[in-house]
């Protein structure tokens, strides 16, 4: 169970740091034609069926096989390693983790950037603090973690208070 939690909270955070909500910047119409060499290379097992898919998924694959062209090589065999858990998961895990994102996304700039930089912070802590702290939290009650959750949001709001919260 702890290590599916983990694979589905990489998959997430990975999903949401690829920038899936740029694709839609790129062009709908993605014709084979428009694609770059790299791209139609990275792309070559869609060459028969291009134009039958949609232009959104055609638009996505060609963001994806852009940003693969700018990977190096560590960076390729860290996606290959996402992509691999991501097909191990069960569709109710998909599901779960599209949910999250697409609760992401309806989030403020302010808090997604506020739940990056926290994500940031907790993943520069030494291994032994993270897991501390992930014990601490899996044994709380519902009520507890609500409690924290309420908690570090009011301190957040004290900290770096609304635009609009703030005397003109």
């Amino acid at each position: 169970m702890k290590s599916n939690c983990s694979k589905i909270f990489l998959v997430l955070i990975s999903t949401l740091l690829l920038g899936f909500g740029n694709v839609m910047a790129q062009d709908s119409n993605a014709s084979w034609e428009s694609l770059d060499e790299q791209q139609q290379r990275v792309l070559a097992p869609y060459i028969e069926s291009w134009d039958t898919l949609s232009a959104e998924r055609r638009s996505r694959l060609a963001e994806g096989a852009r940003r693969w062209a700018d990977m190096n090589t560590e960076q390729r065999a860290a996606a290959k390693d996402r992509f691999s858990s991501w097909r191990n998961l069960d569709n109710d895990q998909r599901a779960a983790i599209r949910d999250r994102y697409q609760q992401f996304q309806s989030l403020s700039p302010r808090e997604r950037a506020r739940i990056r930089d926290n994500y940031k912070r907790y993943r520069e802590l030494p291994a032994d603090r993270r897991q501390q702290l992930r014990d601490r939290f899996r044994n709380m009650s519902p009520d507890q973690r609500q409690k924290v959750r309420d908690r570090l949001r009011q301190r957040q709001q004290r900290v770096r208070p609304r635009s609009s919260d703030r005397p003109n």
